[in-house]
């Protein structure tokens, strides 16, 4: 089946595998995600993704402790290591193929990252999981995002969330807040809308590479999208 999109990067909240309650993981979310990312793999389109750490570890604002910034970043990143690993594996129960690559060393758990073995990966037909994020701390999991979708060609950068799109406001706390279908680059950071970190966001304007946000948790969402629906807010030139 023909889809708009030949290859997608994926990004998701650590706190969603962590279900309801945000942290740890949360099997019956994780099966879904599995299964939502087979539907669009089943559609022809190549999946990589990039995972949060949120449910193991959010740095040191709510740690009872002084910690250094980059030894808790480097916390951070490991938590994301083990999300991956841990969707890996779920992908890999379902009889799919599946690899992690890293942005930090981690030997007998995943090969560190190299954009052309990257690549081969992704056309062999695995699906491609980047944990550690860019591997350097002071660097958000959108930028590692957005960095990664560069370094394989992806179409698009699809980010993952529990609404359905970009609002001006948080919709949860705001009913009345607006939604907007389409923004140019410069719309995000100049209205600081919080998609993603501005240095994510900047990168994609520099490099022209066009992001999605829609609602992970409406299940249909993310296979509507990759065949040309009208799904979420799209952020463009």
């Amino acid at each position: 089946m023909k889809t708009k999109y030949q290859r997608v990067l994926l990004k998701l909240s650590g706190e969603y595998l962590g279900g309801s309650a945000g942290h740890g993981f949360d099997f019956s979310v994780i099966d879904t995600l599995s299964n939502q990312i087979i539907k669009i793999q089943d559609l022809g389109v190549e999946v990589a993704i990039v995972l949060g750490g949120g449910n193991f570890f959010r740095g040191t604002k709510n740690i009872p402790l002084k910690m250094d910034r980059v030894e808790a970043d480097h916390i951070g990143m490991m938590a994301t290591v083990m999300n991956a690993v841990c969707l890996k594996e779920a992908l890999i129960a379902k009889n799919r193929k599946a690899q992690v690559m890293t942005g930090l060393e981690a030997p007998g758990v995943a090969e560190k990252f190299e954009k052309q073995k990257a690549v081969s990966l992704i056309k062999a037909g695995n699906i491609l999981i980047f944990g550690g994020g860019t591997g350097n701390p002071y660097f958000s999991t959108d930028t590692a995002a957005v960095l990664r979708g560069l370094e394989i060609s992806a179409d698009i950068v699809i980010k993952g969330t529990k609404v359905d799109g970009i609002y001006d406001k948080d919709p949860v706390e705001h009913p009345t807040a607006q939604r907007f279908d389409n923004l140019s680059y410069a719309e995000v950071l100049n209205q600081d809308l919080k998609v993603m970190d501005g240095a994510a966001i900047a990168l994609c304007r520099e490099n022209r590479l066009p992001l999605c946000v829609l609602s992970i948790v409406n299940q249909d969402d993310l296979f509507r999208f990759v065949q040309g629906e009208d799904v979420g807010s799209i952020v463009h030139e």
